[in-house]
């Protein structure tokens, strides 16, 4: 099977090949007269016939002052024809064509009017003796010439139009697999990082009276920052990967709800009491890894901001929608302000908008701070 490309001209081809065709059909004819009755009129045709084919080789760069100096060869020779009728003065055709798809409309139309005009007018005032349907035909295919050329550049246009609306749907999805990463990049390191300074400090603080618990919290350190580095390795292996994947990336199976509890007691080891009730055991893979993140980042906002030393975390299934609540039982004020003012929040509200949900956050009636969302189940099958 040949590529698709293979039939296609070069540009030198096409911009030779208008000039070629116009000479062919032109210049045989106009030496013809030439050699035959010798004249500074059959000689000035011959130039005549020469020049148009020749100014079209300007066409690409000057498509407007090529279409008027064309129009003006043209319509000369149709002067210097006078009654005879020689053969189409081709290259004013190419010269239409080309120009109108080149978006030289406006010379164009200007000029071949203007010209055909004068011409008109000069042969009525010289008396020439033309038939009424030669000057028709003629202006029924300057006629028809310009349709044509009107009718490849709105083509150019649409297909122009079409490419911009591809690079621009690539470019959004592009933007959007970005925004995708980073919000998994943010998740991945905040609550591991957290995790890692909680650890750090107590293992600095017990390095010299209990050296055993300095011990675990340097080992949870460890198995948290080799957790963190896999995930974090996962994604960017995305931004690598030719084709899709990264051979050298771990293969690290997405979140879901079968790791909450270890991520309670990840928490837990950290000194706030984790209360997790869960009575959603089957989800859509989608719904599964956002409910993991929104209620990881909860926790981690609880670490970092919230001084809390007990946390609810509830999923459930209510009036068709999946309902995750992260309650603790921190100070409010200082919680409130880091999440509204930080990524974290942002970050899980468009999880939860990205498939049909919403997310609310605030502080509680009773003291400390409540994020809420709702993924509905409808939409996801």
């Amino acid at each position: 099977m040949r590529p698709p490309n293979q039939f296609r001209m070069s540009r030198t081809t096409r911009l030779l090949l208008p000039v070629l065709v116009s000479l062919l059909l032109q210049l045989p004819a106009a030496l013809f007269w030439l050699v035959r009755q010798p004249s500074v009129t059959t000689a000035t045709a011959a130039i005549l016939a020469v020049v148009g084919p020749l100014a079209l080789l300007g066409i690409r760069r000057f498509p407007g002052p090529v279409v008027a100096v064309v129009s003006l060869a043209a319509c000369a020779d149709f002067l210097l024809s006078g009654s005879s009728e020689g053969p189409p003065y081709v290259a004013l055709a190419f010269a239409i064509v080309l120009s109108v798809a080149r978006g030289a409309r406006v010379w164009a139309w200007l000029s071949v009017a203007v010209f055909w005009v004068g011409t008109v007018t000069s042969g009525i005032l010289l008396n020439f003796n033309w038939h009424p349907a030669r000057i028709a035909v003629t202006t029924l295919g300057i006629l028809i010439v310009f349709g044509i050329g009107e009718a490849i550049r709105t083509r150019r246009e649409h297909l122009a139009e079409f490419r911009r609306t591809i690079a621009q749907r690539k470019q959004t999805e592009v933007q959007a697999e970005r925004v995708r990463i980073a919000r998994e990049l943010h998740d991945v390191l905040a609550h591991s990082l957290s995790q890692i300074n909680v650890q750090a400090g107590v293992g600095l603080h017990l390095m010299q009276s209990q050296p055993d618990k300095a011990s675990e919290a340097l080992a949870s350190i460890k198995e948290t920052s080799k957790t963190a580095l896999d995930e974090v390795r996962s994604v960017l292996g995305i931004l690598r990967a030719e084709g899709g994947t990264d051979p050298e990336a771990p293969l690290v199976p997405e979140p879901d709800l079968s790791r909450l509890p270890g991520l309670a007691a990840s928490v837990a080891e950290q000194g706030v009491q984790v209360d997790l009730r869960s009575d959603v055991s089957a989800a859509p893979q989608s719904v599964q890894l956002a409910i993991y993140r929104i209620v990881q980042e909860s926790l981690t906002n609880v670490i970092r901001h919230s001084g809390a030393d007990r946390v609810t975390v509830t999923v459930t299934v209510e009036g068709g929608s999946y309902v995750v609540t992260v309650s603790d039982n921190g100070k409010t004020t200082e919680l409130g302000v880091a999440s509204e003012g930080g990524r974290g929040l942002l970050g899980m509200r468009e999880r939860a908008e990205l498939l049909g949900g919403s997310l609310s956050a605030g502080p509680a009636e009773g003291g400390g701070f409540t994020v809420v969302a709702r993924i509905p189940t409808r939409e996801h099958g």
